[in-house]
Protein backbone atom coordinates (compact mmCIF):
# COMPACT_ATOMS: atom_id res chain seq x y z
CA UNK A 1 0.00 0.00 0.00
CA UNK A 2 1.61 3.44 -0.84
CA UNK A 3 -1.39 6.06 0.09
CA UNK A 4 -1.86 6.84 4.20
CA UNK A 5 -4.83 8.60 5.25
CA UNK A 6 -3.36 11.01 8.64
CA UNK A 7 -4.84 12.67 10.77
CA UNK A 8 -3.29 15.20 12.71
CA UNK A 9 -3.91 17.65 16.07
CA UNK A 10 -2.01 20.63 16.23
CA UNK A 11 -1.66 22.77 18.79
CA UNK A 12 -4.37 23.22 21.70
CA UNK A 13 -7.32 24.12 20.23
CA UNK A 14 -6.92 21.15 18.60
CA UNK A 15 -6.49 22.48 15.06
CA UNK A 16 -7.01 19.09 12.52
CA UNK A 17 -5.64 18.20 9.27
CA UNK A 18 -6.70 15.43 7.42
CA UNK A 19 -4.40 14.49 4.50
CA UNK A 20 -4.43 11.47 2.13
CA UNK A 21 0.28 11.08 2.05
CA UNK A 22 1.89 8.61 -0.12
CA UNK A 23 4.47 6.97 1.91
CA UNK A 24 7.50 6.93 0.06
CA UNK A 25 7.38 10.96 0.19
CA UNK A 26 7.20 10.16 3.94
CA UNK A 27 9.78 7.96 4.54
CA UNK A 28 12.17 10.01 2.13
CA UNK A 29 11.75 12.93 4.45
CA UNK A 30 10.29 12.78 7.64
CA UNK A 31 12.31 10.13 9.89
CA UNK A 32 9.73 11.84 12.70
CA UNK A 33 6.85 11.02 10.82
CA UNK A 34 7.94 7.47 10.18
CA UNK A 35 8.96 6.76 13.47
CA UNK A 36 5.35 7.94 14.86
CA UNK A 37 3.63 6.04 11.89
CA UNK A 38 5.35 2.77 13.02
CA UNK A 39 3.00 2.89 16.26
CA UNK A 40 -0.23 4.90 15.05
CA UNK A 41 -1.01 3.07 11.95
CA UNK A 42 -4.60 0.77 11.98
CA UNK A 43 -5.97 -0.61 9.12
CA UNK A 44 -9.49 0.00 8.07
CA UNK A 45 -12.06 -2.76 7.45
CA UNK A 46 -11.39 -2.02 3.28
CA UNK A 47 -7.89 -1.92 3.31
CA UNK A 48 -7.52 1.36 3.53
CA UNK A 49 -4.41 2.58 6.30
CA UNK A 50 -5.26 5.16 8.74
CA UNK A 51 -3.46 7.02 11.29
CA UNK A 52 -4.19 9.53 14.08
CA UNK A 53 -1.20 11.77 15.45
CA UNK A 54 -0.93 14.36 17.89
CA UNK A 55 1.37 17.61 18.22
CA UNK A 56 0.00 19.35 20.85
CA UNK A 57 3.32 21.76 21.45
CA UNK A 58 3.34 22.52 17.44
CA UNK A 59 1.76 25.89 16.09
CA UNK A 60 -0.56 24.58 13.29
CA UNK A 61 0.52 27.28 11.03
CA UNK A 62 3.97 26.13 11.57
CA UNK A 63 2.66 22.69 10.87
CA UNK A 64 1.42 24.13 7.49
CA UNK A 65 4.83 25.05 6.55
CA UNK A 66 6.46 21.56 7.72
CA UNK A 67 4.32 19.65 5.21
CA UNK A 68 4.23 22.00 2.50
CA UNK A 69 8.11 21.51 2.29
CA UNK A 70 7.55 17.32 2.61
CA UNK A 71 5.32 17.59 -0.25
CA UNK A 72 6.58 20.05 -2.16
CA UNK A 73 11.04 20.05 -1.05
CA UNK A 74 10.62 23.98 -1.33
CA UNK A 75 10.08 26.85 1.52
CA UNK A 76 10.47 30.42 0.59
CA UNK A 77 11.91 31.89 4.12
CA UNK A 78 11.63 35.51 2.94
CA UNK A 79 7.86 35.41 3.10
CA UNK A 80 8.32 34.49 7.02
CA UNK A 81 9.09 36.73 10.19
CA UNK A 82 12.20 35.93 11.70
CA UNK A 83 10.80 34.75 14.81
CA UNK A 84 8.66 32.03 13.04
CA UNK A 85 12.18 30.83 11.17
CA UNK A 86 12.98 29.53 14.47
CA UNK A 87 9.78 28.18 15.14
CA UNK A 88 10.44 26.64 11.79
CA UNK A 89 14.30 25.47 12.28
CA UNK A 90 12.95 23.73 16.05
CA UNK A 91 9.78 22.06 14.27
CA UNK A 92 12.22 21.16 11.39
CA UNK A 93 14.30 19.32 14.22
CA UNK A 94 11.65 17.81 15.60
CA UNK A 95 10.61 15.58 12.48
CA UNK A 96 13.88 14.90 11.58
CA UNK A 97 14.26 17.17 8.49
CA UNK A 98 18.03 17.53 8.93
CA UNK A 99 18.44 18.86 5.52
CA UNK A 100 16.18 21.88 6.31
CA UNK A 101 17.48 22.29 9.47
CA UNK A 102 21.05 22.68 8.09
CA UNK A 103 19.52 25.41 5.73
CA UNK A 104 17.94 26.97 7.81
CA UNK A 105 20.95 27.37 10.19
CA UNK A 106 22.78 28.85 6.84
CA UNK A 107 19.70 30.86 6.15
CA UNK A 108 19.46 32.75 9.32
CA UNK A 109 23.39 33.18 9.44
CA UNK A 110 24.09 34.54 6.18
CA UNK A 111 20.53 36.64 6.22
CA UNK A 112 19.66 38.13 9.74
CA UNK A 113 23.10 38.16 11.47
CA UNK A 114 22.00 41.82 13.26
CA UNK A 115 18.31 40.11 14.02
CA UNK A 116 20.26 37.56 15.93
CA UNK A 117 22.50 39.82 17.67
CA UNK A 118 19.47 41.99 18.99
CA UNK A 119 17.52 39.03 20.00
CA UNK A 120 20.78 36.75 21.53
CA UNK A 121 19.09 35.36 24.01
CA UNK A 122 16.33 33.49 21.95
CA UNK A 123 19.63 32.40 19.42
CA UNK A 124 21.21 31.28 22.41
CA UNK A 125 18.31 29.28 24.25
CA UNK A 126 17.75 27.68 21.16
CA UNK A 127 20.63 26.48 19.56
CA UNK A 128 22.58 25.25 22.96
CA UNK A 129 18.70 23.19 23.76
CA UNK A 130 19.75 20.85 21.02
CA UNK A 131 22.84 19.49 19.57
CA UNK A 132 21.48 19.09 16.05
CA UNK A 133 22.23 23.15 16.06
CA UNK A 134 26.12 23.38 15.70
CA UNK A 135 25.86 25.93 13.52
CA UNK A 136 24.22 28.67 15.46
CA UNK A 137 26.24 27.60 18.36
CA UNK A 138 29.01 28.59 16.86
CA UNK A 139 27.88 31.74 15.52
CA UNK A 140 26.56 32.26 19.73
CA UNK A 141 30.52 31.43 20.64
CA UNK A 142 31.58 33.97 18.52
CA UNK A 143 29.87 36.45 19.24
CA UNK A 144 30.40 35.92 22.83
CA UNK A 145 34.06 36.28 22.25
CA UNK A 146 34.27 39.02 19.77
CA UNK A 147 31.46 41.15 19.93
CA UNK A 148 30.24 40.99 23.88
CA UNK A 149 28.67 44.74 23.93
CA UNK A 150 25.93 43.50 20.99
CA UNK A 151 24.92 41.22 23.62
CA UNK A 152 25.12 43.73 26.69
CA UNK A 153 22.97 45.71 24.32
CA UNK A 154 20.78 42.82 23.10
CA UNK A 155 17.01 43.61 23.91
CA UNK A 156 16.65 40.43 25.63
CA UNK A 157 19.76 40.97 27.69
CA UNK A 158 18.04 40.53 30.87
CA UNK A 159 16.68 37.42 30.13
CA UNK A 160 19.99 35.27 28.99
CA UNK A 161 20.82 32.36 31.84
CA UNK A 162 22.79 32.67 34.29
CA UNK A 163 25.87 30.34 32.58
CA UNK A 164 26.00 32.41 29.80
CA UNK A 165 26.58 35.42 31.76
CA UNK A 166 29.13 34.05 33.25
CA UNK A 167 30.80 32.67 29.97
CA UNK A 168 30.14 36.08 28.35
CA UNK A 169 31.98 38.09 31.39
CA UNK A 170 34.80 36.35 31.30
CA UNK A 171 35.62 36.76 27.71
CA UNK A 172 38.91 38.81 27.21
CA UNK A 173 37.12 41.74 25.37
CA UNK A 174 34.46 41.39 27.79
CA UNK A 175 37.03 42.76 31.08
CA UNK A 176 38.55 45.97 28.41
CA UNK A 177 35.62 47.48 29.72
CA UNK A 178 35.22 46.32 33.58
CA UNK A 179 32.77 49.54 34.45
CA UNK A 180 30.76 48.23 31.41
CA UNK A 181 30.98 44.66 32.41
CA UNK A 182 30.03 45.56 36.67
CA UNK A 183 26.91 47.88 35.59
CA UNK A 184 25.45 45.10 32.78
CA UNK A 185 25.67 42.49 35.69
CA UNK A 186 23.86 44.67 37.61
CA UNK A 187 21.07 45.04 35.43
CA UNK A 188 20.98 41.79 34.70
CA UNK A 189 20.81 40.73 38.38
CA UNK A 190 18.51 43.45 39.21
CA UNK A 191 15.87 42.56 36.75
CA UNK A 192 16.08 38.72 38.26
CA UNK A 193 14.62 40.72 41.15
CA UNK A 194 11.92 42.59 40.35
CA UNK A 195 10.78 43.40 43.94
CA UNK A 196 14.27 45.33 44.09
CA UNK A 197 14.24 49.01 44.63
CA UNK A 198 15.96 51.11 41.03
CA UNK A 199 18.10 53.09 43.86
CA UNK A 200 20.64 51.17 45.85
CA UNK A 201 19.65 53.96 48.69
CA UNK A 202 16.51 52.46 49.06
CA UNK A 203 17.89 49.44 49.49
CA UNK A 204 17.52 47.31 52.77
CA UNK A 205 19.55 44.85 54.47
CA UNK A 206 17.36 42.04 52.62
CA UNK A 207 18.03 43.40 49.41
CA UNK A 208 21.21 43.80 49.47
CA UNK A 209 21.50 40.04 50.57
CA UNK A 210 19.04 38.88 47.33
CA UNK A 211 21.16 40.74 45.18
CA UNK A 212 24.31 39.14 46.32
CA UNK A 213 22.57 36.06 46.17
CA UNK A 214 21.91 36.63 42.60
CA UNK A 215 25.42 37.59 41.03
CA UNK A 216 27.63 35.76 43.77
CA UNK A 217 28.90 33.53 40.78
CA UNK A 218 29.57 36.45 38.15
CA UNK A 219 31.19 38.67 40.99
CA UNK A 220 34.41 36.96 41.23
CA UNK A 221 34.89 37.36 37.27
CA UNK A 222 34.69 41.09 37.65
CA UNK A 223 38.56 43.21 37.67
CA UNK A 224 37.73 45.85 40.16
CA UNK A 225 41.23 46.68 40.02
CA UNK A 226 41.27 47.74 36.35
CA UNK A 227 38.33 50.58 37.29
CA UNK A 228 39.57 54.28 38.52
CA UNK A 229 38.81 55.41 41.54
CA UNK A 230 36.13 57.27 40.18
CA UNK A 231 34.53 54.54 38.88
CA UNK A 232 34.71 52.47 41.62
CA UNK A 233 33.27 55.56 44.19
CA UNK A 234 30.23 56.45 41.71
CA UNK A 235 29.41 52.84 40.65
CA UNK A 236 30.67 49.79 42.89
CA UNK A 237 30.36 51.53 45.98
CA UNK A 238 26.78 52.05 46.70
CA UNK A 239 26.55 48.10 46.28
CA UNK A 240 29.49 47.59 48.34
CA UNK A 241 27.58 44.91 50.32
CA UNK A 242 26.79 42.61 47.62
CA UNK A 243 30.81 42.10 47.48
CA UNK A 244 32.17 40.06 50.35
CA UNK A 245 34.02 41.89 53.30
CA UNK A 246 37.18 40.40 52.28
CA UNK A 247 37.42 41.64 49.26
CA UNK A 248 35.74 45.16 49.89
CA UNK A 249 38.15 46.13 52.27
CA UNK A 250 41.35 44.80 49.70
CA UNK A 251 39.74 47.10 46.97
CA UNK A 252 39.38 50.23 49.46
CA UNK A 253 43.05 49.61 50.70
CA UNK A 254 44.02 49.49 47.35
CA UNK A 255 42.00 52.53 45.57
CA UNK A 256 43.55 54.49 48.82
CA UNK A 257 47.04 54.14 48.87
CA UNK A 258 47.99 53.17 45.11
CA UNK A 259 50.08 56.12 43.83
CA UNK A 260 48.16 56.08 40.14
CA UNK A 261 44.81 56.65 41.92
CA UNK A 262 45.80 59.78 44.02
CA UNK A 263 43.86 62.03 42.40
CA UNK A 264 40.25 60.81 44.12
CA UNK A 265 42.29 59.41 47.27
CA UNK A 266 40.38 61.73 49.24
CA UNK A 267 37.11 60.73 48.42
CA UNK A 268 37.72 57.43 48.36
CA UNK A 269 39.17 57.96 52.42
CA UNK A 270 36.33 59.98 53.15
CA UNK A 271 34.05 57.87 51.92
CA UNK A 272 35.58 54.47 53.20
CA UNK A 273 35.96 55.61 56.98
CA UNK A 274 32.04 56.20 57.17
CA UNK A 275 28.96 55.17 56.54
CA UNK A 276 25.14 56.09 57.16
CA UNK A 277 22.45 53.30 58.04
CA UNK A 278 19.80 55.88 56.04
CA UNK A 279 17.23 54.95 52.84
CA UNK A 280 17.21 58.42 52.27
CA UNK A 281 20.11 59.95 52.47
CA UNK A 282 24.14 59.09 51.99
CA UNK A 283 27.53 60.32 53.52
CA UNK A 284 27.50 63.19 51.45
CA UNK A 285 24.87 64.87 52.59
CA UNK A 286 25.43 64.09 56.52
CA UNK A 287 28.75 65.78 55.56
CA UNK A 288 26.70 69.10 54.66
CA UNK A 289 24.13 68.66 57.59
CA UNK A 290 26.89 68.41 59.75
CA UNK A 291 28.64 71.87 58.43
CA UNK A 292 25.19 73.11 58.40
CA UNK A 293 25.13 72.04 62.51
CA UNK A 294 28.54 73.93 63.43
CA UNK A 295 27.38 76.84 61.05
CA UNK A 296 30.96 76.25 58.89
CA UNK A 297 30.95 77.55 55.64
CA UNK A 298 30.52 74.95 53.11
CA UNK A 299 34.13 75.15 52.20
CA UNK A 300 35.29 74.54 55.53
CA UNK A 301 36.64 70.91 56.85
CA UNK A 302 35.38 69.10 59.50
CA UNK A 303 37.72 68.42 61.53
CA UNK A 304 35.90 66.62 64.06
CA UNK A 305 32.68 64.61 62.06
CA UNK A 306 29.39 63.94 63.46
CA UNK A 307 28.29 60.52 64.01
CA UNK A 308 24.29 59.89 62.77
CA UNK A 309 22.53 57.03 64.86
CA UNK A 310 19.41 56.08 63.65
CA UNK A 311 16.40 55.91 66.16
CA UNK A 312 13.18 55.86 64.17
CA UNK A 313 12.47 54.87 60.42
CA UNK A 314 8.79 54.84 59.25
CA UNK A 315 8.98 51.84 57.44
CA UNK A 316 10.58 49.96 60.10
CA UNK A 317 8.81 51.10 63.35
CA UNK A 318 5.56 52.87 61.84
CA UNK A 319 4.42 55.82 61.13
CA UNK A 320 2.06 56.93 63.47
CA UNK A 321 2.62 60.02 65.88
CA UNK A 322 2.68 57.90 68.98
CA UNK A 323 5.67 55.89 68.43
CA UNK A 324 7.06 59.16 67.26
CA UNK A 325 6.93 59.84 70.74
CA UNK A 326 7.69 56.72 72.08
CA UNK A 327 10.55 56.37 70.40
CA UNK A 328 11.96 60.14 70.54
CA UNK A 329 10.47 62.13 73.41
CA UNK A 330 13.19 63.07 75.63
CA UNK A 331 16.14 62.93 72.71
CA UNK A 332 18.35 65.67 72.06
CA UNK A 333 20.15 66.51 68.81
CA UNK A 334 18.08 64.65 66.36
CA UNK A 335 17.81 65.42 62.89
CA UNK A 336 14.47 64.38 60.77
CA UNK A 337 14.81 62.92 57.22
CA UNK A 338 11.56 63.07 54.83
CA UNK A 339 11.15 61.16 51.63
CA UNK A 340 8.31 62.93 50.08
CA UNK A 341 6.37 60.55 48.39
CA UNK A 342 5.85 60.54 44.58
CA UNK A 343 8.88 62.71 44.71
CA UNK A 344 12.47 63.31 44.40
CA UNK A 345 11.95 65.63 46.98
CA UNK A 346 14.13 65.54 50.34
CA UNK A 347 13.06 67.77 53.80
CA UNK A 348 14.27 67.74 57.06
CA UNK A 349 14.95 69.73 60.28
CA UNK A 350 17.52 69.78 62.81
CA UNK A 351 15.75 70.39 66.63
CA UNK A 352 18.95 70.73 68.87
CA UNK A 353 16.77 70.34 72.04
CA UNK A 354 14.34 67.60 73.53
CA UNK A 355 11.05 66.49 71.74
CA UNK A 356 8.17 66.08 74.48
CA UNK A 357 4.56 64.27 74.25
CA UNK A 358 1.63 67.12 75.85
CA UNK A 359 0.82 70.44 73.98
CA UNK A 360 3.81 73.11 74.53
CA UNK A 361 6.75 74.79 72.24
CA UNK A 362 10.38 74.58 72.64
CA UNK A 363 12.71 77.16 72.45
CA UNK A 364 15.86 77.10 70.47
CA UNK A 365 18.10 79.38 68.50
CA UNK A 366 20.14 76.35 66.51
CA UNK A 367 17.42 74.80 64.81
CA UNK A 368 17.27 74.71 60.91
CA UNK A 369 14.97 73.06 57.93
CA UNK A 370 16.27 72.42 54.64
CA UNK A 371 14.97 70.64 51.80
CA UNK A 372 16.87 69.09 48.37
CA UNK A 373 15.24 68.97 45.20
CA UNK A 374 16.50 66.08 44.21
CA UNK A 375 18.09 63.49 46.28
CA UNK A 376 20.68 63.02 43.62
CA UNK A 377 22.06 66.50 43.81
CA UNK A 378 23.15 67.45 46.86
CA UNK A 379 24.06 70.84 45.31
CA UNK A 380 20.52 71.62 45.07
CA UNK A 381 19.31 72.58 48.20
CA UNK A 382 17.61 75.19 50.78
CA UNK A 383 18.72 75.87 54.10
CA UNK A 384 16.36 78.19 56.51
CA UNK A 385 17.52 78.83 60.25
CA UNK A 386 15.41 79.82 62.77
CA UNK A 387 14.34 83.06 63.46
CA UNK A 388 15.49 84.67 67.02
CA UNK A 389 12.19 83.88 68.30
CA UNK A 390 10.46 81.78 70.94
CA UNK A 391 8.95 78.48 69.73
CA UNK A 392 11.14 77.11 66.99
CA UNK A 393 9.71 73.82 67.72
CA UNK A 394 5.93 72.51 68.40
CA UNK A 395 5.46 69.09 71.23
CA UNK A 396 2.11 67.69 70.04
CA UNK A 397 0.83 64.39 70.96
CA UNK A 398 -1.23 64.16 67.89
CA UNK A 399 1.32 65.15 65.42
CA UNK A 400 5.34 63.94 64.76
CA UNK A 401 8.21 66.51 64.58
CA UNK A 402 7.02 69.87 63.76
CA UNK A 403 9.32 72.90 63.10
CA UNK A 404 6.74 75.77 63.93
CA UNK A 405 5.40 77.61 60.86
CA UNK A 406 8.19 75.54 58.76
CA UNK A 407 7.67 72.02 58.92
CA UNK A 408 5.04 69.85 59.64
CA UNK A 409 4.26 66.23 59.95
CA UNK A 410 0.69 64.89 60.83
CA UNK A 411 -1.97 62.59 59.81
CA UNK A 412 -2.82 59.14 60.40
CA UNK A 413 -2.18 57.46 57.02
CA UNK A 414 1.68 57.95 56.49
CA UNK A 415 1.55 61.42 58.04
CA UNK A 416 -0.58 62.11 54.64
CA UNK A 417 -1.43 65.60 56.01
CA UNK A 418 1.53 67.07 56.03
CA UNK A 419 2.77 70.68 54.74
CA UNK A 420 5.86 72.64 54.18
CA UNK A 421 5.10 76.49 54.55
CA UNK A 422 7.30 79.38 55.23
CA UNK A 423 6.40 81.67 58.40
CA UNK A 424 7.66 85.31 58.73
CA UNK A 425 8.10 84.53 62.59
CA UNK A 426 10.04 81.31 62.62
CA UNK A 427 11.10 79.64 58.87
CA UNK A 428 11.70 81.09 55.71
CA UNK A 429 9.94 78.92 52.59
CA UNK A 430 12.18 75.83 51.82
CA UNK A 431 9.18 74.27 49.08
CA UNK A 432 7.49 76.22 46.80
CA UNK A 433 3.60 74.48 47.22
CA UNK A 434 1.82 74.82 50.75
CA UNK A 435 0.36 71.78 49.59
CA UNK A 436 -0.32 68.70 51.77
CA UNK A 437 1.99 65.92 51.14
CA UNK A 438 2.52 62.31 52.48
CA UNK A 439 5.33 60.86 53.59
CA UNK A 440 6.64 57.95 52.08
CA UNK A 441 9.55 57.43 54.17
CA UNK A 442 10.98 59.12 57.17
CA UNK A 443 14.39 58.55 59.65
CA UNK A 444 15.39 60.45 62.69
CA UNK A 445 19.11 60.47 63.69
CA UNK A 446 20.68 61.43 66.61
CA UNK A 447 23.98 62.93 66.54
CA UNK A 448 26.95 62.92 68.56
CA UNK A 449 30.56 64.32 68.06
CA UNK A 450 33.31 61.30 67.40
Amino acid sequence: MNFIDITIEVGDDPYVKIFRAHMVILNYRSSYLRRILSTKVKKRSNDRILAHIKLPNILPEIFQIILRYIYGGKLFLENHDDSDIIKILVTANEFGLQELVTHLQTFLIENKKNWMKQNFNLIYQTSFGNDSFLKLQEFCKELMSNEPEKIFNSIDFNSIPEKCLISLIQHENSQKNTIQVWEHILKWGIAQNSELPSDPLNYSKDDFNTLKDTLQQCIPYIKFYNLTSKEFVEKVYPYKKIISKELREKLIKDFIYQPTKKPEQKIIKEISSKSIDSKIITYQHTVLISKWIDKLKITDEIKNPYEFKLILRGSRDGFLPSKFHEICDNQSHTITIIKVKNSDEILGGYNPIIWKSGYSHGNTKDSFIFSFKNKDNIEDYILSRVKPVEGSVYNNINYGPVFTGGLILRGDDFYNKSNCYGSIRWYDKIRETSDYFSVEEYEIFQITKE
